[in-house]
């Protein structure tokens, strides 16, 4: 219905896909142009404004409405006591399939209350102002029952997920018996995604019996697939557009309370609605990162060489799901170790579920493996840096088999040598620099490089124009730009002469813009089916008339440039001209792609290391970052614009993890105290230092056919860390409790 089309337009300095490529939509988001979930004027449309619950933990004993529903504009609300059928509500769950073990939250479904500010009623009114008071109106009555939301109280009570991430390799206890050994207990407090777009969908159902879904998502297909399964409807039956998303990071990458209380509430009033969450509710009502204790053991022999590795981790869930992350995968794989134990458990409380969160796990787990190997450098007294080139991993420790790609130690020395790492004195508390202590941290990062199914379509038009189309999300990192840079070069084009469309779920099916797969999986489809029309397009060259080309192999000829031509360039014909000579309207090819055995032959990962410089006062222990350089191996770089940005993201929001944010809930009322911008502290502009990225940029060419690997979460992994180090060194303090605060320094 609304696919997103953007005919692109070529950046001056474009000589290759890999040079600075301008966003093909970045005009339409700065004039303001490109149209979000809640910003689409269907006629008739109507509000939806949430009501939500104030304890944490009961049930609901009555709901009165009748001042709500009376109110000027008001066209229904809709509680659990008259919500629609939802079929799928009652089905069983198929524990294999769920992406979190545990039945998923279902809106209105009940009166149980499970944690706070839960959903329990919608008021639908003419205009948002009339359904803002009107929601105020409704009066509910709770059973309260004794709620538990303190992860630190409850420990004792965590258990092994029913998907349990646990290893075990060699001896678990002989980090026990090394040479010199630590243990240290680390914590990261709960994060929220606080991306610039709240949450929103705006709903439609059609006489005709279609749903039109615009909302917020990572995964165009996967909420299509959720909301067929919960009305039962066929797959023509359900269209979703999800063409421009205000950044996401995880948080839409399931659905979420406010979609289905849009599509509930459009299909019992019959016109299109539009439901948008406050900046409070996306705080209780949609995902974060969860608070995480983590005991971590490490020994060596004096020599620096790993003995053995212990890392125990608790997380906390809600009671109803399991939300299990790779909060110990960056330890099972980052360093050659003989003996390694991990284990993780989940302490179930009366939350909403967490959700993944920018380096799901990685982020979390990456803290506390990297602090600590600083922390073993200084009792061994070897260069952190140093440290970690002895202990490179020249396979993957935990699978047993080769890397894809894997250029860590390059990433070590690039980045000690842009950072000037030999001028820093190891010492703690032995530099300054004009009043301030400095220090000098660094850390490094992996993260999953993998390769999902994904299929595109390309079309040759009859203008000699090309079209190609995905279902695939762009959450901002820049994807539409790559998959029309790839697909431009594939076709021998300029990349003017491409029509991108995505984000629409009628276009051939893609994974979701999550995971840090997008461009290996998706560009793995685009440049499948652009190989695959030009293959089609010297074809019916081929076959044709052109005296040419009679003769000839399939070697001697290429698509370049608008033609198809010898490779001497001496016998041509326009792509506009053969169509029209075989009397064709277009040429179209649709093809599904898929990883090949060496997925489970290699290992697939990404690869960082990042080196801080802060300045902290000695007074007021307030932490300044005052430089970094990142240096990354994400494979090949399709375009170094912007990937620089997501690295810049990457930083900035690592900036925010590691001196600033901390969702905090008051355990009283099981809601949280700082559900707003202002009481949430974020990083901004002068927060943020100068910034130095580099990349190895070398093909992955076993992981995929684009040569890339991922790069949207690789930035952030271990950089908390990176701060923490230098803070240690700044200051001769070593903080184990996220975020680094000044009252933890004086």
């Amino acid at each position: 219905m609304d696919k997103f089309e953007i005919k692109t337009s070529s950046s001056a300095a474009l000589k290759h896909p890999a040079d600075a490529q301008n966003r093909i939509e970045g005009r339409l988001k700065v004039t303001g142009a490109a149209q979000y979930a809640a910003e689409y004027p269907l006629e008739n449309m109507t509000y939806g404004v949430m009501v939500t619950s104030r304890i944490a933990r009961g049930s609901i004993k009555s709901i009165q409405s009748d001042k709500a529903s009376g109110a000027a504009g008001v066209l229904t609300v809709i509680s659990h006591l008259n919500r629609p059928r939802v079929p799928g509500y009652d089905k069983p769950v198929d524990q294999r399939k769920t992406r979190y073990y545990g039945q998923e939250y279902r809106l209105f479904y009940d009166n149980r209350i499970m944690h706070h500010n839960q959903p329990v009623a919608l008021v639908v009114a003419e205009t948002l102002e009339q359904a803002t008071f009107a929601a105020s109106l409704v009066e509910v009555v709770y059973d309260k029952e004794q709620h538990q939301t303190d992860l630190l109280d409850h420990l004792s009570n965590a258990v092994t997920p029913h998907r349990p991430t646990d290893s075990l390799r060699g001896n678990a206890d002989a980090w026990r018996t090394a040479e010199v050994s630590i243990e240290e207990e680390y914590h990261t407090p709960i994060q929220v995604h606080n991306s610039m777009e709240p949450h929103a969908t705006t709903a439609h159902w059609l006489p005709s019996g279609k749903l039109i879904i615009y909302n917020k998502t990572q995964f165009v297909q996967g909420t299509k697939d959720a909301f067929i399964n919960y009305f039962n409807l066929e797959k023509d039956q359900v269209e979703v557009n999800a063409p421009f998303v205000g950044g996401a990071f995880g948080s839409a990458s399931r659905v979420w309370p406010h979609e289905m209380a849009a599509v509930m509430g459009a299909k019992v009033i019959g016109r299109p609605l539009k439901v948008a969450m406050e900046r409070k509710q996306v705080f209780n009502m949609i995902g974060y990162r969860p608070y995480a204790v983590q005991k971590f053991s490490i020994g060596a022999t004096k020599k620096g060489i790993f003995v053995g590795i212990r890392h125990e981790a608790k997380g906390m869930t809600s009671v109803y799901e399991e939300f299990v992350e790779r909060i110990t995968d960056p330890t099972k794989s980052m360093y050659r170790c003989p003996n390694l134990q991990t284990s993780y458990q989940l302490v179930p409380l009366d939350v909403s579920t967490p959700t993944h969160a920018r380096g799901p796990g990685e982020t979390t787990g990456s803290f506390a493996l990297e602090s600590a190997v600083d922390e073993l450098a200084y009792a061994l007294k070897i260069d952190p840096v140093k440290l970690r080139i002895m202990n490179l991993a020249d396979t993957d420790p935990e699978k047993n088999i080769p890397w894809t790609s894997n250029h860590l130690e390059e990433c070590y020395r690039e980045g000690s040598r842009i950072f000037g790492w030999e001028k820093r004195n190891p010492i703690p508390s032995a530099m300054t620099s004009e009043g301030y202590m400095l220090g000098m941290g660094m850390s490094a990062g992996i993260y999953k490089a993998t390769r999902e199914a994904s299929a595109a379509s390309a079309q040759l038009n009859a203008d000699g124009s090309y079209t190609v189309k995905t279902s695939v999300a762009d959450t901002g990192p820049g994807s539409a730009t790559v998959f029309a840079q790839i697909a431009a070069e594939r076709l021998g084009t300029d990349i003017r002469n491409v029509r991108f469309l995505w984000g629409n779920s009628s276009l051939p099916p893609a994974p979701g813009q999550f995971g840090s797969h997008t461009t290996a999986s998706v560009g793995s489809a685009v440049h499948d089916v652009c190989m695959a029309l030009t293959d089609q397009v010297i074809n019916l060259a081929l076959k044709g008339a052109h005296p040419g080309f009679k003769g000839r192999s399939k070697d001697e000829i290429v698509v370049q440039n608008g033609f198809v031509q010898t490779k001497n360039g001496l016998e041509k014909i326009s792509c506009k001209e053969l169509l029209k000579t075989n009397q064709l309207p277009e040429l179209l090819v649709t093809k599904e792609s898929k990883a090949g055995p060496e997925e489970k032959t290699h290992s697939g990962k990404s690869f960082c290391a990042n080196f801080v410089e802060v300045l902290v006062h000695p007074l007021t222990g307030v932490v300044r970052i005052n430089r970094v350089v990142t240096v990354v191996d994400c494979g090949k770089v399709i375009n170094h614009k912007t990937a620089e940005s997501q690295v810049y993201g990457s930083v900035v929001w690592g900036i925010g993890v590691a001196l600033m944010e901390e969702g905090i809930i008051d355990h009283r009322t099981g809601g949280y105290i700082n559900n707003n911008l202002a009481d949430y502290h974020l990083p901004v502009c002068a927060d943020i230092p100068d910034i130095t990225v580099k990349f190895i940029d070398k093909d992955d060419s076993i992981l995929d056919p684009v040569g890339a690997k991922g790069l949207g979460e690789i930035g952030m992994i271990g950089f908390s860390a990176a701060v923490a180090n230098a803070v240690f060194h700044a200051t001769g303090k070593r903080i184990r409790h996220l975020p680094i605060t000044p009252d933890k320094l004086i």
